[in-house]
């Protein structure tokens, strides 16, 4: 079906204005000071979610303050309505992560090369801050093996825990505190979407190598190792272990092998059945008092099985005056700080996302930056390492069923108990089994399916996760996560600087342009070629767009050459717009245009409207107005006439303000593809454009 014959010439679409000239069918928006403009794209920017609209919809100072008081504090809107029914549900949870909580905090710590103390003082303060600032009800909050291996690999680079201790645990507490600063600092100045420049690919490559590294390390206890490799590379740590056979301890293989059995049973079990999510959550602890009678009755500490010995009792010491912010190794404990801290807030706020997306509920991710951040500084002041949320533990708070924070409250009272009265029954406990703890944990963050996933679905994504686990473990931690972080921000730099251009084509018997390479019924129009960007048009991707468009021509030119048809006449840029709308009534069915340029028309009686968001050309620079400048009088050369066909608003007021639009002319811009392939169709069989009457009505058009 010829487009002309559906569609009718596009100047019948021209309403007329109070003079009685046509107006342009693609009007100009009336230009906002600049301010405003400037205010409108901040908060665009910065407060997309709006986050004070409850603190302004009250009225009256103390009414604001409350309502602040409560954005800040989020447990002021659970507890004044917390019922003796939700502390059950939430006093289960709490003693079930706790018994979670205390093992995995003891390991972690052994993992940071720290005293295994801070495992404790770590699982006691922290819990409480987040309690009280935190949006997410089911985030468990504690240590992370991640974070742990990060700390023990770059401050352990430069200073030895062995040979300075109290130099290693000070640097330690400076990297939390800074970490803390950076991560609440992201969240005051709604700096966000910086983290999600680790894209889900580089987390799932970076978490499994880091996995895979920590698994390696744990080679030590399961073997009975006492020296070994602080690299963390794969090569380095094998070179370690099999150079070292003669001083295999059999015990310690035999009893770490045990115990690793016995935890990835229980997991599987409370996988296969979830009812009984608590004999995974509670095999830790099993194994924790288990190893530790078996020493105790076997004596086995005579017989090379290493344990943790003394654990001091008592609750948190004040640390803030062992932060180091002096050189030489300040910048260590910023850099460390940096690092851990990002990789910390992206885990703990991905984990309170999924979750709250299975309670149907929300999480403010700036205000989880914040409560993370406020808790580590606390944290760092008081004899604890960096935290955040890990997804095992908060998985045994969701699964227990927790109903809010306070399930964080119950942990943190556990663990005090533990500070102040259980600690010399972890003496005899094995360094075996708290490695066989963490294996345990680290196997079930590679996700083989995850992976194969990426494989068949997006393989530049699959190159990312894979560029991100090779780099771990080959390298170190630091590495994978700069080839991640390079790999995912290379990829976003390509989408902006070749963008996708595609011909769109008529679709038989009706009004709609579409991709011809999707839609293989589609054909093109003689004379005409419609083009489409997927894209914004800025100074990164001008120049290759005015190269594509002319290379798209040009190879039109050789097809219709080839077959004897008629050669290219004019050019269509479907370029898109922002919120659009189909109207099922008043306006032509089956084409879109953008809101934000039809005020008055949309202000109509419609029936039906049903919106949507398009992608394409919602912006545009002064770089991509000049290649729009050039590429006209490239095509007036030759004798072609460029058509533009849906501008946006934004697109309209940079067209008229670098002069472009009074170049092209308002005659060659229309609301639709449709209405603009129609109009050209129409001049090419008639050769005089705007040859319909203005009064044409509406239906004898379509």
């Amino acid at each position: 079906a010829q487009p002309a014959a559906m569609g009718g010439s596009a100047a019948a679409g021209k309403s007329v204005d109070g003079g009685g000239r046509a107006a342009p069918r693609v009007p100009v928006p009336e230009a906002r000071p600049f301010l405003d403009t400037f205010r409108a794209n901040l908060k665009e920017t910065f407060f997309p979610d709006d986050p004070f609209r409850a603190v302004v919809r009250e009225r009256g100072f103390a009414r604001r303050a409350a309502a602040a008081l409560r954005y800040f504090f989020p447990f002021l809107e659970w507890a004044p309505a917390y019922r003796l029914g939700t502390f059950k549900s939430d006093l289960i949870a709490g003693i079930t992560i706790a018994s979670l909580a205390i093992p995995q905090g003891i390991s972690y710590a052994k993992l940071a090369n720290l005293p295994p103390i801070l495992g404790l003082y770590s699982s006691f303060v922290p819990p409480l801050v987040y309690a009280m600032m935190g949006s997410s009800k089911d985030l468990a909050v504690g240590t992370v093996a991640v974070a742990s291996l990060l700390i023990a690999s770059m401050l352990g680079a430069e200073v030895s825990a062995t040979e300075n201790p109290a130099l290693y645990l000070h640097l330690a507490f400076t990297a939390t505190f800074f970490a803390g600063v950076i991560q609440a600092s992201l969240g005051i100045l709604r700096l966000g979407f910086i983290v999600d420049f680790l894209s889900h690919a580089a987390i799932v490559g970076f978490m499994g190598g880091a996995a895979t590294v920590v698994c390696l390390q744990q080679l030590k206890g399961m073997l009975g190792l006492e020296h070994f490799t602080t690299s963390t590379d794969l090569v380095s740590v094998m070179r370690s272990v099999f150079s070292q056979t003669h001083q295999w301890r059999w015990e310690s293989v035999v009893l770490g092998c045990g115990f690793l059995f016995f935890l990835l049973v229980t997991r599987f079990f409370s996988k296969r059945q979830p009812r009984f999510f608590w004999v995974s959550a509670a095999a830790p602890l099993t194994s924790v008092i288990l190893g530790s009678l078996l020493v105790y009755f076997t004596h086995a500490e005579n017989h090379g099985v290493q344990i943790i010995g003394n654990l001091k009792k008592g609750l948190n010491p004040i640390s803030v005056t062992n932060l180091q912010f002096t050189p030489p190794y300040m910048m260590l404990a910023l850099k460390t700080g940096l690092i851990t801290g990002v990789i910390a807030l992206a885990e703990g706020i991905a984990v309170g996302r999924s979750f709250a997306m299975f309670k149907n509920y929300h999480i403010d991710g700036n205000k989880e930056m914040i409560a993370i951040g406020t808790m580590n500084i606390l944290g760092s002041f008081t004899s604890c390492y960096l935290t955040t949320g890990p997804f095992s533990r908060s998985a045994v708070n969701y699964n227990a069923g927790c109903k809010t924070a306070m399930s964080n409250v119950i942990m943190s009272l556990a663990v005090m108990v533990t500070l102040l009265f259980l600690t010399p029954l972890f003496h005899y406990t094995p360094l075996v089994v708290l490695s066989a703890i963490i294996m345990s944990a680290m196997l079930g963050l590679i996700d083989f399916p995850a992976a194969v996933h990426l494989w068949h679905v997006d393989k530049v994504d699959f190159c990312v996760c894979a560029g991100a686990y090779l780099g771990v473990v080959f390298g170190s931690v630091e590495m994978g996560l700069v080839v991640a972080v390079a790999i995912s921000v290379l990829r976003v730099l390509l989408f902006v600087a070749r963008p996708r251009t595609t011909v769109l084509g008529n679709v038989p018997d009706t009004n709609i342009y579409r991709r011809m390479d999707q839609y293989t019924t589609a054909r093109t129009v003689p004379g005409v070629l419609v083009l489409r960007v997927d894209s914004p048009i800025y100074f990164a991707n001008s120049g290759y767009l005015r190269e594509r468009f002319t290379r798209w021509i040009d190879e039109d030119d050789e097809r219709t050459s080839a077959k004897g048809e008629t050669g290219v006449q004019y050019v269509v840029l479907d370029m898109g717009g922002k919120l659009q709308t189909t109207c099922l009534k008043n306006f032509a069915p089956s084409e879109t245009w953008s809101l934000s340029n039809y005020t008055a028309q949309t202000s109509r009686a419609l029936d039906l409207k049903l919106s949507f968001l398009s992608a394409a050309v919602g912006s545009i620079d002064t770089s991509g107005t000049s290649m729009l400048d050039e590429l006209k009088k490239t095509l007036d050369r030759r004798g072609i006439q460029i058509v533009l066909a849906n501008p946006g608003s934004e697109i309209m007021k940079k067209l008229e303000s670098s002069k472009v639009l009074e170049l092209i002319g308002h005659e060659w811009i229309f609301p639709t593809v449709g209405e603009a392939v129609a109009e050209c169709d129409f001049v090419l069989h008639s050769h005089k454009p705007g040859m319909v009457a203005d009064g044409a009505s509406h239906e004898n058009m379509v």
